[in-house]
């Protein structure tokens, strides 16, 4: 009798704390004001899975930072153009708390990823005082132990060395730190971005360090979508390597950059990096603006960019992204856009690296497609590329992809570029890219619809 008893109060004892955890989670959905799409997802995991979607959306939590968990991230209005020479994108981000943009930037990117490797290891061994780099993924093959050997001589030469690796996109290098092991050594500094294991309950899991970042003496930036990987990058020719971009950036804009790094660096990293105290020299004629969106941004200046441009365009909007997950209001303003006659391309890989992205991609290319965007499955391989040309006004090119995470979750980072060469350059790319694809959406099984229309419901989540 007695079993019974404790078995009665503790079944009443457990569904009267899961009730309290629903509707304290559901009270906390309110209070921080979540979008509709964002909250019936939540609302349809907490009704099917309580005791799995409960415990994962405290952990979760907010998708932006409180005062005080990290300073908010504001770039210097240093080296700005006239408001009367800003183009009206440019205005939107400045009215948005974002740097306005730099004139007198050199500019140029690659896609070849052993033109980028040689790149980014020719500065690496030219570099005099500092090497700050920021990365989503390092892994310990070849590529990267070829680049933390050569990091490890620098700093071993006196250089300052800084490598900020994000802890859940290079989680088997946090698990295994081995290979970092004589670069710290020699004196260079490694620091993992909201580490799991050693602030678990004061890192937001969800909130990752995306941006890609590589600073060579305060002078000179390589950033874009490429990681350190083989996947990305390498000493010679790879047949499975990834389309990608990797820019590089000499002038004023280096500034902002390097506001982005320090602010990161020194949220994470138990030492303190000086601010940078001075704008580099004009190099070039490119007019670039950096925009870092995130978690640290009080905004969202960058969503709310693409939709202007998108909006405002009159000739073309053509997007290059792997994984595609928009939400409704880029969604409609992509139709809208092609219903006025504007030339909307979508190019995406056939099939990315990850199953769960193509599922939730796929019910929002059918709809394009169905509506007149011509959705260009590339067929060459996987394309971890990002760049958006919008008419021949601008260029907008980093580590932000065309979904819900990077535009409302992830730490990311991206620059508009507004000059006439960079344009005609990222044109011809992406001409050579539409060779390889074909405009035919395969149709969906029975089993393949049901599993895009669920992904689809969830796809807030992802």
């Amino acid at each position: 009798m007695s079993e019974n008893v404790f078995y009665f109060i503790l079944v009443q004892a457990s569904a009267i704390v899961t009730g309290i955890l629903v509707l304290g989670s559901l009270g906390h959905m309110v209070y921080q004001r979540r979008e509709p799409p964002s909250m019936i997802a939540w609302l349809l995991a907490i009704l099917l899975l309580p005791y799995i979607a409960v415990p994962l959306y405290f952990i979760l939590r907010s998708r932006k930072l409180k005062r005080g968990e990290k300073t908010a991230l504001t770039l210097a209005r240093k080296g700005e153009i006239p408001d009367t020479d800003a183009t009206r994108i440019d205005m939107v981000l400045r009215n948005n708390g974002i740097a306005g943009a730099t004139f007198g930037n050199r500019f140029f990117f690659y896609t070849d990823g052993v033109k980028a490797y040689n790149m980014l290891m020719e500065h690496i061994a030219s570099a005099r005082e500092s090497i700050l780099i920021s990365t989503y993924v390092l892994s310990p093959d070849l590529v990267g132990k070829n680049i933390l050997s050569a990091l490890t001589r620098k700093a071993s030469r006196g250089v300052q060395v800084k490598l900020l690796i994000d802890c859940i996109g290079s989680l088997p290098l946090y698990v295994w730190q081995k290979p970092l092991r004589n670069l710290r050594k020699a004196g260079g500094q490694v620091a993992f971005y909201m580490p799991l294991l050693t602030r678990p309950f004061q890192n937001y899991i969800n909130l990752r360090n995306h941006r890609k970042l590589f600073i060579f003496d305060d002078c000179t930036v390589l950033s874009g979508g490429m990681n350190i990987s083989n996947d990305y990058m390498g000493p010679s020719p790879y047949d499975q390597r990834w389309e990608d971009i990797l820019f590089y950036v000499q002038g004023p804009a280096v500034f902002h950059y390097r506001e982005i790094f320090t602010e990161d660096w020194n949220h994470t990293a138990g030492d303190k990096l000086a601010p940078p105290d001075f704008l580099p020299e004009a190099t070039g004629d490119a007019v670039l603006q950096v925009v870092p969106s995130g978690p640290d941004i009080q905004s969202d200046a960058l969503h709310e960019a693409l939709l202007f441009a998108v909006f405002s365009a009159q000739q073309r909007i053509w997007i290059v992204t792997p994984y595609f997950v928009p939400d409704k209001s880029l969604m409609q303003a992509l139709v809208i856009a092609s219903h006025r006659g504007v030339d909307v391309k979508l190019i995406t890989p056939a099939a990315s690296n990850h199953l769960i992205a193509d599922l939730s991609r796929s019910g929002f290319m059918r709809d394009l497609n169905a509506r007149g965007v011509d959705v260009c499955l590339y067929q060459k391989g996987m394309i971890h590329a990002k760049a958006i040309l919008y008419d021949r006004r601008g260029v907008i090119m980093g580590s932000a992809n065309f979904d819900q995470r990077s535009l409302f979750l992830n730490y990311e980072v991206v620059s508009f570029a507004y000059s006439r060469p960079i344009i005609d350059q990222c044109e011809d790319w992406m001409t050579q890219l539409l060779a390889d694809c074909t405009c035919h959406i395969p149709p969906a099984g029975r089993w393949r619809r049901l599993s895009e229309n669920l992904m689809s419901v969830f796809a807030p989540l992802l």
